[in-house]
């Protein structure tokens, strides 16, 4: 549960898009539904064996480096511009949000677009997992599983408490900005891998 735990806390897009949610008060049960299940699925890939078939096909990890890249340059542009045109949210976001189904797509793209999803839960975990005996091997993602969840729920539905500090557009602008900043330097690192 650490070791997952240890790849699923980074601030990432999908981080981000949770906490926001989380702030917001809008969607959230689907929102941490999605990336709960998600992060199942793909540790459940990555111990049953994908993170091999991935590491042993260089051509995939190359267009999964460029594509990853591109994605998180355009996730770090769209905090960036948030975080110049500012912006404060209150818990109260009656008829300003996203419908459900758009939310959905969005945390669908978040999750299942961003390179480091693959990279923590079916790369590495999978490489990790397959030191490991079978039964233990399933011991460990099971513990992954259970911590993303714990994850999840806890960032989603803790993020309220949130709520009086984002309520001004200081706090938006620092937390876009890191947002900006940490997604850039993770499309640098994959592009000079």
């Amino acid at each position: 549960m650490g070791f997952g735990l240890s790849l699923i806390i980074a601030i990432g897009a999908q981080n981000a898009f949770v906490l926001r949610q989380g702030i917001r008060r809008e969607h959230v049960l689907a929102v941490v539904s999605v990336c709960a299940l998600s992060d199942v699925a793909l540790i459940g890939m990555g111990v049953g064996g994908a993170g091999a078939l991935v590491q042993a096909a260089p051509t995939v990890m190359t267009v999964f480096r460029y594509a990853g890249a591109a994605f998180l340059i355009g996730y770090a542009l769209l905090a960036a511009r948030r975080a110049v045109s500012g912006g404060a949210l209150s818990g109260d976001t009656a008829g300003t949000g996203m419908a459900l189904g758009a939310t959905v797509a969005t945390c669908l793209a978040v999750t299942w677009l961003n390179p480091h999803a693959y990279l923590d839960t079916v790369v590495l975990l999978g490489s990790y997992a397959s030191h490991f005996a079978t039964p233990d091997r399933w011991f460990l993602a099971a513990g992954a599983m259970l911590g993303s969840m714990v994850w999840f729920f806890a960032l989603g539905f803790g993020a309220r408490y949130l709520a009086p500090l984002f309520a001004r557009k200081t706090a938006w602008r620092v937390l876009d900005s890191v947002i900006a900043v940490v997604m850039l330097a993770l499309a640098g690192a994959l592009l000079i891998m």
